[in-house]
């Protein structure tokens, strides 16, 4: 409410007058106190201000010709391959609710397999396979620990707390994609009535806010070790852990032997139009299938999408090889363009790279700036953060569109005046 005590104060009526209960002063009080209570709920904030605490993100932003650019927005933005299409019309189908679509058993048969998990699940999305996961493992009222920067945190509408009555201690999210283990450790809830349950650990690899990291295997271990000592579950988003598995140089079956679940995206730099898959242990399945209704995420003749997972899996390590290479090419020419004098203010991130590349801007360069013109020049980057873009490499660019986003980005920079 607005109103200050001060005024409040001034506000009531002598003693006197007020004392009897159906005295006029004592009813124009209330009455007067309830207008401007009501009045408080209906405050609006003004604009200005609105857009000041709720800017638009390149999560966000609509593109109306992204069809006929060259779009690294992002991994989700390819269409399906004619190859994909026709095995969508051939595809061997039935009900998945009914469990009778072969051709998604077959898929999650496989998956479960690869992954090195008792069971597999295939859902609508990415974000859909990480709340199944959050709401098997936790029991209303539990607390999960994730990274602030994690993508089930930042970007998945705190869902866990929305649909599942689950709570979160958020840590801090390194360079590396990491939350350091002591502070996993220190977050971890005593035994107290006091406190909710710490039921859950999420990590993310590869590490989507840190620009596509992949997370090491030594400090996988040292999160199940962690884990294990005090009787919690692990969940990974490997939305892109294919990813993480060619920058490791190891099966993705051993990154995901660390932890208890793993929900990894055919939509990402796999290249289908849809769909996730959640692996763990039968029992966990069950339950997340059994979930996985209850959100609406039941499907029918599933097999159209299956089918595009499956030939995405064919080509998983042909294609993400393709990807991580086109990414190191395209950073290493971004800052062997970029004049001396420039390279404090705009500058490509060579480390550790995947498929994603981001691009640092300060001082004389503005992300604003570097995405409008790639964008008037038919070339979609996303604006990651006030001074991040994110580039992602993807299989709908080829080695020719890397050639013609370096020709725009010299004359970007040769545009600026230093």
């Amino acid at each position: 409410m607005h109103i200050s005590r001060c005024r409040f104060l001034s506000s009531l009526p002598s003693t006197s007058s007020f004392c009897s209960f159906r005295s006029p002063q004592r009813r124009h009080f209330f009455r007067s106190a309830k207008c401007q209570f009501t009045r408080s709920l209906h405050w609006k904030m003004p604009a200005h201000q609105e857009e000041t605490l709720l800017p638009e993100t390149g999560y966000s932003t609509k593109v109306d010709n992204a069809s006929q650019c060259i779009d690294l927005r992002s991994d989700t933005v390819t269409l399906p391959s004619a190859e994909m299409k026709k095995a969508m019309v051939e595809a061997i189908l039935g009900d998945d609710v009914f469990g009778e679509d072969p051709t998604v058993n077959q898929l999650e048969k496989r998956c479960a397999a690869l992954f090195g998990k008792e069971a597999a699940l295939f859902v609508l999305s990415g974000t859909m396979g990480n709340l199944l996961a959050v709401l098997s493992h936790c029991q209303r009222g539990d607390e999960l620990i994730v990274g602030r920067h994690n993508h089930i945190h930042k970007w998945e509408q705190g869902n866990y707390a929305q649909l599942g009555g689950i709570s979160a201690t958020t840590l801090k999210v390194n360079p590396d994609g990491t939350m350091d283990p002591n502070d996993i450790e220190d977050a971890i809830r005593a035994n107290d009535q006091h406190m909710p349950r710490t039921a859950l650990v999420c990590i993310e690899n590869t590490h989507n806010f840190a620009g596509g990291k992949a997370l090491s295997t030594d400090y996988l271990k040292s999160v199940r070790k962690l884990a294990d000592k005090h009787k919690l579950k692990v969940h990974m988003d490997g939305a892109r852990i294919y990813n993480a598995a060619i920058a490791l140089n190891v099966d993705v079956s051993e990154i995901c032997s660390y932890v208890d679940s793993m929900m990894m995206c055919f939509s990402k730099g796999l290249g289908a139009p849809m769909g996730s898959i959640l692996v763990g242990t039968r029992q966990f399945i069950d339950e997340a299938r059994k979930k996985r209704k209850a959100v609406g995420g039941g499907w029918r003749q599933a097999g159209i999408l299956a089918a595009c997972a499956n030939l995405a899996l064919d080509r998983a390590v042909e294609t993400i090889e393709r990807d991580h290479r086109h990414a190191k090419l395209l950073a290493k020419g971004i800052n062997e363009r970029t004049p001396e004098a420039l390279k404090s203010s705009i500058h490509a991130d060579e480390k550790d790279i995947t498929n994603m590349v981001l691009v640092t801007c300060k001082d004389k360069v503005t992300t604003s700036q570097v995405v409008a013109f790639f964008q008037s020049h038919s070339i979609l980057f996303m604006a990651f953060d006030s001074s991040r873009i994110r580039i992602v490499l993807n299989w709908g660019v080829c080695e020719n569109d890397l050639h013609k986003i370096l020709d725009i980005y010299q004359t970007f920079v040769d545009s600026i005046k230093i």
